[in-house]
C-alpha cells in the first residue's frame, strides 16, 4: 500500500463529492495538491496560489503522485 496516494485519493474523492465546503476544511497543503488533482484553478486562486507555487508547495512526492490519482478519480466516473 502507498500510504501518501491513499490519503490524496481519499481527500481528492471527499473534495469531489463534497465540493469546495469538503476541501476548505483539509490542511493547506492538502488542499494544493487536491485543487491540482481536481484541476481548480479557482481553488488555488482563493488561496492566492498561482499553479507554479502550488507545484512548488506540493513537492516532489507529491507531484510524482498528482497524475495518477487525477486518472484514477476520471476513471471512477
Amino acid at each position: 500500500m502507498n500510504a501518501p496516494y491513499d490519503h490524496l485519493l481519499r481527500k481528492s474523492q471527499e473534495a469531489k463529492r463534497g465540493g469546495e465546503e469538503a476541501w476548505s476544511v483539509q490542511s493547506i497543503g492538502e488542499k494544493v495538491a487536491v485543487a491540482l488533482v481536481l484541476n481548480r484553478a479557482d481553488w488555488l486562486a482563493e488561496m492566492d496560489y498561482s499553479i507554479a507555487e502550488a507545484i512548488d508547495r506540493s513537492g516532489p512526492e507529491w507531484m510524482a503522485i498528482i497524475p495518477q490519482v487525477a486518472r484514477q478519480l476520471a476513471e471512477e466516473d
